[in-house]
């Protein structure tokens, strides 16, 4: 059920109308050999996919401007590796064979990042099925100083899955297939091309959940997460994936495949190598395959939405949050006015609640209904009692569940409709989060549309600002 929260009263009304949403994707980017070249924002940014929009399942409308050369746009040289030849295209297709991509209409997409910020232009795209397959690749790239870059999805917000010249793309999407899985200890072997999504709904039919949830699991790639060590919406119940990753399988730049792909909790023997690369972004080596541990299917779950009347309450309710909930909190996502004003603007999605200059969502999983809602009862009669929150809803059932998820998740989808988005991805103490979107709005004033501020708040926030055309990034 889904109920309207009043101050004060512990019985609820409402109803309303949403849409819900698939997510998105977040990938990894290597050259064999040479420097990473960022784009304009943080890592990975979270979005939804409705009937208009599906991140990497197709390029972008035809009738949208073309997107500026990535080493047009940036100060960015080519460093001096070979161009490739057709002598190199027949090797290629020997260790791949039916699988080397040179037609150039099935290259725009994958040259293409989706927010349309960077263009590589490479000519060449390689689909291998094994670790095998990559590191023959990778082995015969490093004997030919070919510069790679690895790709997922390519749904990513800032550019790093793109090729930046002419690198050979090397997709991970046919290693999509999962090795193992143990019931007992839910620990789940795969390759690193596995989507997220189908990942959670094969461990949760096992009565298991995946530790990590993004708004991007509609399409990105296990591997792509892990090389990004990727935060996500249930980092404040599960924590980081640097404790959740049992095992690693990487093949590194000349081809050598490093196998730490280990599914034992615990492990003392020798160096942890696996954490090098969680995080790595692919700078030191190609993930191909992943162990993970699952933690098991909680039984209830509940998501309230409120609305604060400024940041310091919604830093309140989440000191609150914790200490009253404590362990069935699992995730405590923030937003702004601005987000909510773009998401009804731009996606039809209605506020449950009155409107306010925050909201946050709060979701709890555990075990027991009955006594998460005696909890969860107390929690909001107490932020609302106090002033903490002015409004609220609250919603038990899974669909009207991700009804509310879909106005947190859709947010960058409301962003990229507006204007033309520079997303950064911080970490900072959690008193001066808000402090950056304050300064960064009077600063860059008419430059940009909007400033807006939104993310897990036990984690980090996403900043984002957007401007009307392409205009260069102001002077910060």
């Amino acid at each position: 059920m889904m109920s309207r929260l009043a101050p004060r009263w512990p019985a609820w009304l409402f109803w309303w109308r949403a849409a819900c949403a698939q997510g998105v994707s977040a990938q990894q980017r290597t050259w064999a050999g040479a420097s990473r070249i960022p784009g304009p924002g943080g890592p990975w940014g979270a979005t939804g996919t409705s009937p208009l929009v599906r991140r990497g399942s197709s390029s972008a409308p035809s009738c949208a401007p073309e997107v500026m050369l990535t080493r047009e746009r940036y100060s960015v040289r080519r460093l001096p590796f070979s161009v490739v030849s057709e002598d190199d295209l027949a090797a290629l297709e020997r260790i791949v064979p039916g699988r080397v991509v040179t037609d150039p209409e099935e290259l725009e997409a994958p040259n293409v990042d989706w927010l349309r910020t960077v263009r590589g232009s490479s000519k060449v795209l390689l689909r291998p099925r094994t670790s095998q397959e990559v590191a023959h690749i990778l082995r015969y790239c490093h004997e030919r100083n070919l510069a790679v870059s690895p790709q997922g999805g390519n749904t990513g917000m800032v550019g790093g899955s793109t090729p930046v010249f002419d690198e050979i793309i090397v997709s991970t999407t046919l290693m999509n297939q999962i090795v193992s899985f143990h019931n007992v200890s839910g620990v789940l072997v795969c390759q690193a091309g596995c989507v997220l999504e189908a990942l959670s709904r094969y461990v949760e039919e096992r009565g298991f959940v995946m530790p990590l949830d993004l708004g991007a699991k509609g399409s990105c790639h296990i591997g792509g997460n892990v090389a990004t060590n990727a935060g996500g919406l249930r980092f404040l119940r599960y924590g980081s994936l640097r404790g959740t990753v049992l095992g690693l399988e990487v093949v590194l730049a000349d081809g050598t495949i490093l196998n730490c792909l280990t599914s034992l909790r615990k492990d003392n023997t020798g160096y942890d190598l696996k954490q090098l690369f969680i995080g790595s972004e692919g700078t030191l080596g190609v993930i191909t395959a992943v162990s993970i541990l699952c933690p098991p299917k909680p039984s209830a779950v509940n998501v309230a939405f409120l609305g604060c009347p400024g940041f310091a309450e919604v830093l309140q309710t989440f000191c609150t949050c914790r200490g009253m909930l404590g362990e069935i909190l699992s995730a405590f996502e923030f937003m702004d006015a601005e987000c909510m004003k773009l998401v009804g603007l731009h996606l039809r999605l209605a506020c449950p609640v009155q409107e306010s200059p925050f909201y946050v969502l709060i979701e709890t999983s555990g075990s027991g209904a009955g006594h998460d809602a005696e909890k969860l009862s107390g929690f909001l009669e107490q932020v609302l009692g106090s002033g903490l929150a002015t409004d609220g809803t609250l919603a038990t059932d899974q669909r009207r569940i991700k009804m509310l998820w879909a106005l947190r998740e859709r947010i960058t989808e409301a962003l990229s409709r507006d204007g033309y988005v520079y997303k950064y991805d911080l970490s900072l103490p959690l008193d001066r989060l808000y402090d950056l979107v304050s300064d960064l709005r009077a600063r860059l004033g008419l430059h940009a549309k909007h400033v807006v501020g939104y993310g897990h708040l036990g984690a980090q926030c996403w900043f984002s600002f957007d401007q009307p055309t392409r205009l260069i990034t102001p002077d910060l």
